[in-house]
């Protein structure tokens, strides 16, 4: 790959596994010196980070955070020396009735999946203004754009990130600065992936038939989304074919908010 984006360093909250790893390592591929990020750390994490940067020939380094903290999502950024490319992708799920959710839950998801990139979109703009050039990319979701049972406070939240993207790209619009919302589906995760023995089991159905009907019915491709295609489409949105995209959602749903 083109080393695109050499010399600009990317921010990547939540990214020591799944899409924000994904994310990393196309950004990484294109050149980009890459923060990973996560809650934890442990050696591994720190692993994580030199591994990638090895194979691509980059700075890569591990820095904790916890994203349910305010003043951790600032000190990430000032911790990194700023960036040049902020992917906003940590989050978390919980599932219930409106009336019986846990109000713990709900704070914590409002707090990880929105909130946190308030906070770290606010301490890396000087930085991204001062150079006359910054990205800021934040995973939303399908969930961003429509709705679903039992996921009022990830739903609240992943509509919230849209919008915060629309407002960040009107306040920095002429400035050399882009922001928007990537709205992925079901994308294989490991995460995902650990899910599907379960739902097998539960419907009683071989791994084929749950993914296509049970776990893809609302994807009409009936088609998993890949990391790679997130962190691809990451890398465009930082791309010099991107410069006058902003304020909008990609979706990557196979097909799931046209119906």
């Amino acid at each position: 790959m083109t080393k695109t984006l050499a010399g600009k360093r990317a921010v990547i909250t939540g990214s020591n596994s799944g899409i924000g790893l994904g994310v990393a390592e196309a950004l990484a591929a294109a050149g980009a010196e890459v923060v990973l990020n996560s809650f934890t750390d442990r050696p591994e994490d720190h692993a994580l980070a030199k591994d990638l940067g090895e194979r691509h020939g980059v700075v890569a380094r591990y820095i904790a955070a916890d994203m349910s903290e305010g003043d951790e999502c600032r000190a990430l950024i000032e911790k990194a020396g700023g960036c040049d490319i902020l992917v906003n992708n940590a989050g978390i799920q919980f599932v219930a009735p409106v009336d019986e959710f846990p109000v713990e839950k709900w704070d914590a998801i409002l707090a990880i999946n929105l909130t946190s990139a308030f906070h770290t979109t606010a301490a890396a703009l000087q930085g991204m203004k001062a150079k006359g050039w910054g990205r800021i990319v934040n995973v939303a979701s399908a969930h961003g754009l429509t709705a679903s049972p039992y996921k009022s406070a990830y739903v609240a939240a992943k509509h919230g990130i849209v919008g915060l993207s629309k407002t960040v790209a009107l306040e920095v619009a002429g400035q050399g600065i882009t922001c928007n919302a990537i709205c992925p589906g079901y994308v294989l995760t490991p995460l995902v992936e650990a899910q599907i023995p379960d739902q097998m089991k539960a419907h009683k159905m071989d791994r084929e038939t749950v993914i296509r009907e049970v776990m893809l019915l609302r994807q009409p491709s009936r088609q998993f989304a890949t990391v790679e295609q997130v962190g691809g489409t990451a890398v465009y949105l930082c791309s010099p074919a991107a410069d006058q995209v902003t304020g909008t959602t990609i979706s990557i749903d196979g097909g799931w908010t046209a119906l």
